[in-house]
């Protein structure tokens, strides 16, 4: 408990400073240096680098050791980037609206909402993810959306209020199920990342990048379940630093005999794998997504 409390104070130390700065300067000169942050920590982060570089080259095995390189370098400063915009994240204005944020589709969100079933919006570890907690209310698509509590409460109490600052509320991933259920019942969208690894005791295992990966079966359940129309959402960052927002047809599970959780949480990792191919640089692999292990099975 020391331990851990002696490094939240640490992370305080710089993590506060450094929001403080970055919101103070221009978005262009933010992004500047998120960019540089990104190139040294991908320098710095050894470790990460090589879970980068093995994950990488075993999805594209195509690709030869400078184009790897190339590409987790541009993962870095991607990420750099987009950790100092979330760190901005309450700062866009309406203004910006037309500016930075170019959305397609937005036909199928309100195909979606018409339903008044609720919309499971399913996305992943691409390009700025977070953005999608700014821009879907301000759209006019009420929004709520599952993640991860942060070790230090602090520096996650910051971050839910990025996250939260547009009207969508934030759902913790551990013991959401309920609440997933009130915010679809209510017509709101969900909005689910489903690319990270889960243990295999609550996971099943599908096809990803070719490799077998654990992945929640949670949304394949609620959407075959209750018949929950499932949209696709990505936003790439553009070379300007822009937000091409995609939203894709909306679409509905088959709760048939034939149809089975696996083959459903299958086909929805497959559409993120899709979109991670549009820019390989935009997504996380220097997360250790295929991990084995000998149990099988999930429960909800």
């Amino acid at each position: 408990m020391k331990k851990r409390t002696l490094k939240n104070f640490l992370e305080n130390a710089l993590f506060f400073p450094l929001c403080f700065l970055l919101r103070r300067l221009p978005r262009k000169v933010a992004l500047f240096l998120g960019s540089g942050f990104g190139r040294v920590a991908g320098h710095l982060l050894s470790a990460k680098r090589r879970i980068a570089m093995e994950n990488m080259g075993k999805a594209f095995p195509e690709l030869s050791e400078t184009e790897l390189r190339q590409r987790v370098d541009a993962m870095f400063v991607h990420i750099g980037k987009s950790a100092t915009e979330m760190l901005r994240l309450d700062l866009f204005s309406e203004a910006d609206m037309d500016e930075i944020f170019i959305p397609t589709g937005l036909e199928n969100l309100r195909e979606a909402y018409d339903r008044n079933r609720g919309v499971i919006l399913l996305s992943g570890h691409v390009g700025f993810w977070e953005i999608g907690t700014f821009l879907l209310p301000k759209l006019g698509f009420p929004a709520d959306f599952v993640g991860k509590k942060m070790k230090n409460p602090q520096v996650d109490k910051y971050i839910t209020r990025m996250r939260e600052a547009a009207g969508g509320r934030c759902i913790d991933s551990k013991s959401g199920a309920r609440k997933i259920i009130r915010s679809l019942s209510e017509n709101k969208g969900v909005a689910v990342l489903i690319d990270q690894h889960r243990r295999s005791s609550e996971a099943v295992s599908v096809p990803f990048f070719g490799r077998p990966a654990f992945t929640t079966p949670i949304i394949a359940r609620l959407a075959m379940k209750y018949q929950i129309p499932v949209v696709p959402i990505f936003s790439y960052r553009t070379s300007d630093d822009r937000y091409d927002f995609q939203i894709h047809p909306m679409f509905f599970l088959k709760d048939e005999p034939e149809s089975s959780v696996e083959e459903n949480t299958a086909l929805l990792t497959s559409l993120i794998e899709g979109a991670i191919r549009q820019d390989v640089t935009q997504w996380l692999w220097l997360h250790r997504r295929w991990r084995r292990s000998s149990s099988k099975g999930a429960s909800f």
